[in-house]
């Protein structure tokens, strides 16, 4: 089993190549990536490749994102201060942890109870006091707490649920990877501009699609 001192330069190890030379500029996010120990976020049995460049099952069809493609992801976002975000399929609650360095409310919701009684503790353990983990199908996020600032979907999905871009305030951002039936993978940035949502591609990404999100809602952009 890695040592503590070892797990923390394996933190620095996954920022330094995975996160800082993939466009992500925003220090603040590299600063969130570099506090939070991402090796007590997954099962004990894959804490020593907690850092590695993929995807980290933490559950049966469950994964924690990418570290890059997350990192990526929040960048985009522009994550404010003063933001409130909701962290959708926030699993064990590392997406929560990182995302709590950056606004100041986070509402992590999480479809499987196992995951979501797990991401409490681990929040908890960490301190991290403004996130607050609440259960639920992912399809049809929060509302009681919105509208956010920006949503963040720790997964894949074959299109946005209309009930995501409804919780979005006014100028509020929505980033995700859309896994098509057929065809690559790609990260979104969707915005709401005078009551309106736009999209455009960030790049291209791939992710394990989570659940209730596979299909094809019936509105899609």
């Amino acid at each position: 089993m890695m040592a503590s001192t070892e797990y923390s330069a394996a933190r620095l190890n996954m920022v330094d190549g995975q996160i800082r030379p993939n466009k992500v500029t925003d220090q603040r996010v590299v600063d969130a990536f570099l506090a939070i120990p991402r090796d007590q976020f997954v099962p004990v049995g894959l804490r020593g490749v907690a850092y590695v460049d993929k995807s980290i099952p933490i559950a049966r069809g469950r994964f924690l994102l990418e570290p890059m493609v997350l990192a990526r992801l929040l960048n985009e976002a522009k994550v404010e201060p003063t933001d409130i975000v909701l962290d959708v399929g926030t699993g064990t609650g590392y997406s929560a942890a990182v995302i709590g360095r950056l606004a100041a409310t986070v509402v992590a919701l999480e479809s499987d109870a196992e995951l979501a009684a797990l991401a409490n503790q681990a929040v908890q353990t960490h301190g991290v006091d403004n996130a607050v983990v609440m259960q639920g199908p992912l399809a049809s996020g929060w509302a009681k707490q919105g509208p956010y600032n920006v949503i963040v979907v720790q997964g894949a999905l074959a299109a946005v649920p209309p009930a995501l871009l409804d919780q979005l305030a006014e100028g509020g951002r929505l980033v995700t990877v859309v896994l098509p039936e057929s065809g690559q993978g790609v990260a979104r940035l969707y915005q709401k501009t005078g009551g309106k949502v736009s999209s455009r591609i960030l790049f291209d990404a791939s992710a394990a699609l989570l659940p209730g999100l596979e299909a094809k809602p019936d509105f899609q952009f």
